[in-house]
């Protein structure tokens, strides 16, 4: 399964899945966990443990501040 994947603020790369993959690999296949980012289908977040039903998906990195 091919998805394009949207680092924003980094850049676009295109992603070749496993079938049966979650949101949870396509953050890994970037390089980082669930605890660093989200990914985002149509502006909305996704469960990182929900299988992947798009084509096009954005990762927002969560900033930490204090």
């Amino acid at each position: 399964m091919r998805v394009t994947c949207e680092v924003v603020g980094e850049d676009t790369r295109d992603l070749e899945l496993d079938a049966g993959a979650t949101y949870g690999d396509v953050l890994e296949a970037v390089g980082l966990s669930s605890h660093e980012a989200s990914v985002l289908v149509d502006g909305s977040p996704v469960p990182e443990d929900a299988p992947v039903e798009a084509d096009s998906v954005r990762v927002l990195r969560l900033i930490k501040g204090g």
